[in-house]
């Protein structure tokens, strides 16, 4: 579990959707599997099967007294703290919101100190059924809970559960575009014109260096040859990014399976392959040098916007385990990771935060016209 973070606070959930993701966030932060709460709970004289709480994180109703009570203890609520979330669970179940309007006071619930829990196996195992359709593991979260041990990047902290879209990812489902800009009512002035003309020569120039410079096969000064788009085919693979020639790996240490860009220098933890299942499906495999195969998915069947691309153990029912790798251009400039059948329809794999920068991380995003941040190539290894 992370410390030194602000733990989610009941209190902010202003309806029953909004406390179940403060629930998810619970569980993310304790670092705790299904298995491991389970467990916990058992070892407590709770009973909490790990199929129930999977169907808990995934409905927007609010738990049963006795589902929450287990649930915050197994995460390592204490019995002080558990209070508001009983508190303000009550108040949802009965009036169907929370908050200033007439809800309820704090509960004796304390905000600031951090939640115990100990540290547990990467995030994202798999869970049943229990007769509830459609079961959910770990929402989106922000970057990996457990500290990193340094060999592949500095630590990011952020707080946990559901974020606004990030900078640069439109909203969902799609973008507001913008008004085009007013022309200039006055003409250009002579030194104005004189100005466009010094900059049309200038960038002239610069494009005829620049043809010439590719003919050459010579990159640019300062440039490193541009790497050759591949497309998919079954086997181990890099999978890089359009753009910023970065390529998609979790950091070494962390336990939670979230997929980011590094350098593909070393972009083996963990090594990836691609599985044709049929038609135009695929199953990204991951090799792990700590962990069992797995495979790379999205977690509560995509239907939470944003969530995280990750890592986890395959065969999961609540994971979107399954994506279309489709071209894109004319020609073609690189390949979308489509999400097959998620519950979020027009969701791509997206590079969030600043795209050209190590360690900004993937995942579902509304898919956009311009394809920023969203184009791969796979790279043989």
């Amino acid at each position: 579990m992370t410390t030194g973070e602000r733990a989610p606070d009941p209190r902010e959930a202003r309806n029953p959707a909004e406390f179940i993701a403060r629930l998810q966030a619970l569980k993310d932060r304790s670092g705790l599997t299904y298995r491991e709460l389970s467990a916990r709970a058992e070892a407590t004289g709770d009973v909490l099967p790990r199929s129930t709480v999977a169907n808990m994180l995934a409905r927007t109703t609010v738990p049963r007294e006795e589902l929450l009570a287990a649930f915050v203890r197994a995460c390592g609520v204490p019995p002080e703290r558990a209070e508001g979330w009983e508190t303000v669970r009550a108040e949802l179940a009965a009036r169907g919101r929370y908050g200033a309007d007439g809800g309820a006071g704090t509960g004796g619930f304390r905000t600031g100190a951090p939640e115990g829990g100990p540290d547990g196996l990467r995030a994202g195992a798999s869970g049943g059924s229990d007769g509830s359709p459609g079961g959910a593991p770990d929402g989106p979260d922000g970057p990996p809970i457990g500290a990193s041990d340094g060999s592949d990047g500095p630590p990011g902290d952020a707080p946990d559960g559901p974020e606004p879209p990030p900078d640069g990812v439109p909203g969902w489902p799609a973008a507001e575009e913008s008004d085009p800009e007013e022309p200039d009512p006055e003409p250009p002035s002579r030194l104005r014109r004189a100005l466009v003309g010094a900059v049309a020569v200038a960038g002239l120039v610069l494009a005829t260096v620049s043809v010439v410079a590719f003919v050459r096969d010579d990159p640019p000064p300062g440039h490193a040859h541009r790497p050759v788009l591949t497309a998919p085919a079954e086997g181990p693979v890099h999978i890089r990014v359009i753009g910023s020639d970065l390529c998609l790996n979790e950091r070494r240490g962390n336990r939670d399976g979230q997929i980011y860009q590094r350098a593909c220098a070393g972009a083996d933890v963990p090594r990836y392959e691609l599985k044709r299942l049929g038609g135009d499906r695929w199953r990204i495999v991951s090799v792990h040098p700590d962990f069992p195969v797995g495979c790379s998915g999205i977690p509560s069947g995509g239907r939470l916007p944003y969530a995280a691309l990750e890592d986890s153990e395959c065969g999961d029912p609540t994971r979107v385990e399954r994506f279309a790798l489709e071209p894109h251009g004319t020609p073609v400039t690189g390949y979308r990771i489509v999400p097959a059948d998620s519950a979020t329809p027009g969701s791509c794999v997206t590079v969030v935060g600043d795209r050209m920068a190590e360690w900004s991380r993937l995942t579902q995003a509304p898919c956009t016209a311009d394809a920023r941040g969203q184009l791969f190539s796979f790279d043989r290894r």
